[in-house]
């Protein structure tokens, strides 16, 4: 439970100074169309910060961090929502700046970011198998 709550602690950490930046590099740029840089926020809040709140109550009810399998959502979820945040940075600032890049480039940063979507999705299936499974194991009813 403990490794959850500092997950938690460390979005919300992650997700306060993305807004700092969106707010203050948008600003200092004279920046004031739409950029990905304003989703950083919102996705830390809710796709780290909260998430990992909530699976502080599944762990409390159903032990989830003591399956085998817990480690490897944590992982694989970790690193898609990681990598996910940080193209999003790289195409806000790209966007903000107004950098032209090449296709090939940009073709990489969108691949980057389907991947990154790839492995959340398969984070969310992970522990919802998981939840399920532990779920059965507490209730002889289920």
């Amino acid at each position: 439970m403990k490794k959850l709550i500092n997950t938690s602690i460390f979005y919300m950490f992650i997700a306060l100074a993305s807004g700092v930046f969106y707010r203050e590099f948008t600003k200092f740029n004279d920046f004031t169309g739409v950029t990905s840089l304003s989703f950083t926020h919102v996705h830390a809040f809710m796709l780290g910060m909260f998430v990992f709140l909530i699976l502080i109550l599944f762990d409390k009810q159903f032990n989830i961090t003591l399956n085998k399998r817990f480690n490897g959502f944590y992982y694989v979820y970790n690193i898609g929502l990681i990598g996910m945040i940080t193209m999003l940075y790289v195409r806000g600032i790209v966007q903000v700046l107004g950098v032209n890049i090449s296709n090939a480039l940009n073709a990489s940063i969108s691949g980057v970011a389907g991947i990154t979507h790839i492995l959340l999705g398969i984070g969310v299936m992970q522990i919802l198998f998981l939840i399920k499974s532990q779920i059965k194991k507490e209730s002889p009813i289920a």
